[in-house]
């Protein structure tokens, strides 16, 4: 005799997750596609010398990220592809979701485009973004003519 395990609130979770996914393909793009499928949890830190912005992306190909700064917004995009999915695994229940993703952030001006580096170990994301060094009001002394 096998034990199922009775859980109520997979259902709403269920129902929830579906009717988010929905909402993105409805509102998300005109062609019916959504902007993202899921979103990457991420973390943004200014220590005094760069920004660093941390992103979990577990179980994605460093090869399919994509990071480009336009007019002060840092756009990280990627894709994490799906698993061979067949009854035969004997699996009841999928909850990692794959698919594009796609998070922007508008960065300050002191932010400097030019030396912004990324890398990924063990699921995250890390990119870091120099500063621009502080430009200090410097006084100009008048000479008398």
């Amino acid at each position: 005799m096998n034990v199922v395990r009775f859980e109520p609130w997979s259902l709403i979770d269920h129902l929830q997750r579906d009717l988010g996914r929905r909402t993105l393909r409805n509102f998300g793009a005109t062609d019916g596609n959504a902007v993202s499928d899921w979103v990457p949890a991420v973390d943004v830190v200014e220590l005094a010398e760069r920004f660093l912005v941390r992103a979990d992306v577990p179980g994605v190909d460093p090869a399919d990220i994509d990071i480009s700064m336009d007019k002060g917004v840092l756009s990280v995009a990627g894709e994490r592809h799906a698993d061979d999915r067949t009854e035969a695994d004997g699996v009841q229940r999928y909850e990692r979701v794959s698919g594009r993703f796609c998070r922007r952030f508008t960065l300050p001006e002191t932010a400097a485009a030019d030396g912004i580096t990324a890398k990924s170990a063990n699921g995250i994301l890390e990119i870091s973004i120099p500063k621009q060094p502080e430009v200090r009001a410097r006084r100009i002394a008048v000479d008398a003519a």
